[in-house]
Order: structure tokens, then C-alpha cells, then sequence
């Protein structure tokens, strides 16, 4: 499977292991991600119509040192999925989406007829920050949740997209749950880089394969994750309506 992920630092958390986790179930992920960080669906639009080669490309979770153009990343080979997000700023933001999403995934259809298009869902920030509070004006990750996942919803229904990879709502899932996870980001808003990006990984995975996920044998993470912390994302994931 070739996935090409359009979007940005969140993206990049995202795309970090599956490659891997996908290998150690015996199966063959291939995925680009096309990184500008903070990049918002308004500037991806702008690099549509601009052609320029803004975006660092990255492969399985690496940096590669090249830079493309989304032109050039789309036709590089036939993808099977293409994933659209917002920057997490702007995420809570409907009428932020609108209209370069639409114009978005009209040029991905153009340019990748063959693939399927997926949202990729990003998450609340976390609570008590002053990026939640001040930045984005939220009391509580929980409300900053719900409206992310309201917006994102509307903009899947809007393109028709093939579905959407809720990140977000396994974050709140993990951090709500009595299950030891207090902590799921690095910095108050990417995720970590231990639980919070395997457990992004374990979500795209499931989300694009519809493979269980339950005694996925990867562990080579970049931040220790001790085993029963492993084994409860492992079930939280498998549990999630997708």
C-alpha cells in the first residue's frame, strides 16, 4: 500500500512508525509525507497553484533532504490513499476548511484517480496550556475535542471522503480512561514520542488496513513505552469505531 499524507508536523508524528508497524505484521506500507510545519489547507492550496517545491518530503518516517512540489509528490506513483488535515489552529475553525479543501481533493481525484481519500483527523491540545487557553481559546481539551471532531466530520461529508482517521478522539479516548496515560503529547500539542506516536501509528494502520491490531510485535521506539502501556493503546485502538 502507497499513502501519501498531505500535511504537516502532526502528519509527520503520525507517519513516524507505520512503515514498521506495519512490517512487523507482515505487511508492506509505503508512506510519504509531504511536511511544512504549522501548513494549513489554505497554503497547501496555494502551493497547488503555485507548483513551488515547498515541502520537505519524507519516507516511512525519515527525512529524506528532498524537496517537492505537490504536483510532483501526486504523480511520483499511484497511490492508494491520500489524506487531507487542517493545521491544528485552525482545526476547530469550520469556516476555515472551505473553500480550499474542496479544491483540494478535486486536484488529488485529478491527479490520483486510483486513490482513496482519507481525512486525517488531528487532536485537541493539552489542558492547561497556554496554547489551549490562550492561542486557541479553549477552557478544556475536551471542548477543543469536540469541536475538532465536529469540523473535521463536516469537512469528510463535504468531499466524500473514504473516512476518517480520528487521532483526536483516540487521544481523548486514552487521556479520559483509567488506564495510566496521563501524559500523550511532548510539548502541550505534537504528540510524544513514545505513546502518542505509536498510538497514532497503530490508528492509521488499523484505520487503512482494517487489520487487528491486538500483539503487533513492533517496539523500536524512539521513547521507551513500557509494556502494559503498549498492550492498553493496543486495545484502545482495536476498539475504535473506524
Amino acid at each position: 500500500m502507497n499513502i501519501l499524507a498531505i500535511g504537516n508536523s502532526f502528519s509527520e508524528d503520525a507517519t513516524r512508525y507505520l512503515h514498521n508497524i506495519a512490517r512487523a505484521d507482515g505487511e508492506r506500507i509505503n508512506v510519504v509525507n509531504l511536511y511544512i510545519g504549522g501548513c494549513t489547507l489554505d497554503r497547501h492550496y496555494r502551493n497547488m497553484l503555485s507548483g513551488d517545491r515547498a515541502y520537505e518530503l519524507q519516507y516511512n518516517g525519515f527525512k529524506t533532504g528532498f524537496t517537492v512540489s505537490l504536483s510532483e509528490a501526486l504523480l511520483n506513483r499511484s497511490w492508494d490513499v491520500v489524506t487531507l488535515q487542517q493545521a491544528s489552529l485552525s482545526s476547530f475553525k469550520p469556516d476555515s476548511y472551505r473553500p480550499y479543501i474542496e479544491e483540494l481533493a478535486a486536484y488529488v481525484r485529478k491527479c490520483a484517480p486510483k486513490a482513496k481519500l482519507y481525512i486525517h483527523e488531528t487532536w485537541a491540545y493539552e489542558d492547561g496550556s497556554d496554547r489551549l487557553e490562550k492561542l486557541a481559546g479553549y477552557s478544556s481539551a475536551a471542548a477543543m475535542a469536540k469541536d475538532v471532531v465536529a469540523a473535521y466530520t463536516a469537512a469528510a461529508s463535504l468531499i466524500g471522503a473514504s473516512g476518517v482517521i480520528p487521532s483526536g478522539e483516540l487521544f481523548m479516548k486514552l487521556l479520559t480512561e483509567d488506564n495510566g496515560i496521563s501524559v500523550i503529547h511532548r510539548d502541550t500539542f505534537h504528540a510524544s514520542f513514545g505513546i502518542g506516536r505509536y498510538a497514532l501509528g497503530l490508528l492509521w494502520y488499523r484505520a487503512l488496513t482494517k487489520k487487528d491490531v491486538i500483539g503487533n510485535a513492533f517496539r523500536d521506539f524512539d521513547e521507551p513505552i513500557p509494556e502494559d502501556t503498549v498492550a492498553v493503546i493496543q486495545r484502545a485502538v482495536q476498539s475504535m469505531k473506524i
